[in-house]
């Protein structure tokens, strides 16, 4: 039986929080990345939607035996979708499947369900390693549906989350204060 393969388009492009095999940096076509707070758990996360003129990138890895059982308990809350090699507008071309909350399940973040982030530092130090700052203005840039966002960093309630340098903090701050994010004490 032959591997499977998924995109990451948030966390997942952090390697930090994983250790699938063989993962590279692609950008698909397609799909447009969105916060969207899933109502069946309570919190915000990243999603995508389909957007024929969109483009995102992330990472392309292998699922080792076609073992979906772990990646589908970290990505609770979301359904998986078959990408076609056609969708793959840079790097290597394979069918793969990609995690995505479903629209009758999502509602905007909201100070009752916000934005973590400590969730944030970690996409963005995932992007900034794989893609460089041009990747990182690329996130922010193709990513919709920002609400409120809590800062947890000094009692981080991501479950992977972990230190990201104070550069990519500085950033992060920077991005969130230009988009006008408003910002929650913790």
């Amino acid at each position: 039986m032959d591997d499977a393969f998924f995109f990451g388009y948030g966390s997942l492009v952090n390697r930090h929080t994983h250790d699938y095999p063989d993962a590279l940096p692609v950008t698909i076509r397609g799909w447009r990345r969105e916060w969207r707070m899933a109502r069946s758990l309570g919190r915000t996360f990243l999603s995508v939607v389909p957007d024929a003129g969109a483009q995102i990138d992330g990472l392309v890895a292998r699922v080792p035996g076609n073992d979906w059982a772990a990646l589908d308990l970290r990505e609770t809350g979301y359904q998986r979708h078959a990408l076609g090699a056609g969708a793959f507008a840079r790097g290597p071309s394979r069918p793969a499947m990609i995690y995505a909350i479903a629209a009758q399940d999502a509602d905007k973040a909201s100070h009752t369900a916000p934005i973590k982030l400590s969730y944030l530092d970690v996409v963005v130090e995932g992007f900034d390693r794989e893609f460089g700052a041009e990747g990182v203005a690329r996130f922010f840039d193709t990513t919709r549906g920002w609400g409120p966002v809590l800062d947890d960093r000094a009692a981080p309630l991501y479950p992977r989350a972990r230190p990201v340098a104070a550069h990519l903090q500085r950033l992060v701050d920077d991005r969130l204060h230009n988009l006008g994010v408003l910002r929650l004490g913790h």
